[in-house]
């Protein structure tokens, strides 16, 4: 009986460890886009000038250079966008499998799983 519960903890432990992998990475990559579209922001906001109708006289170098960096605001506001639906999920995957296994709990301190056992 010890034998089948020490294989069934393993296999929901392995499946707890993909989740969290797969949490931490989207998690890295959200900050790092986070603070990519704060650089972009930055050097959009360098080239577009500050005068009302700076507009109207823009070389169009610059102008080639704001529709760039509007592009890549936009690709890495849409891919924030992602990153978050993807954390949402696998934070909901790894509490319903963690509710249809109530006897596995992770300790975090070490990072080691551990079964806990109920006495039948």
């Amino acid at each position: 009986m010890m034998c089948d519960v020490e294989t069934d903890f393993l296999c929901v432990a392995s499946i707890v460890r993909s989740i969290d992998d797969a949490l931490s990475v989207a998690e890295a990559e959200r900050a790092t886009v986070s603070l990519r579209i704060d650089d972009v922001l930055a050097r959009a906001a360098v080239t577009s000038g500050n005068d009302v109708d700076e507009y109207v006289t823009r070389d169009s170098l610059d102008i080639h250079h704001q529709n760039l960096l509007d592009t890549e605001i936009s690709d890495g506001r849409l891919r924030l966008g992602q990153l978050s639906q993807n954390i949402k999920h696998f934070r909901f995957l790894r509490e319903a499998l963690l509710t249809r296994f109530p006897d596995f709990k992770m300790v975090s301190d070490t990072g080691m799983a551990t079964p806990l056992l109920r006495s039948f």
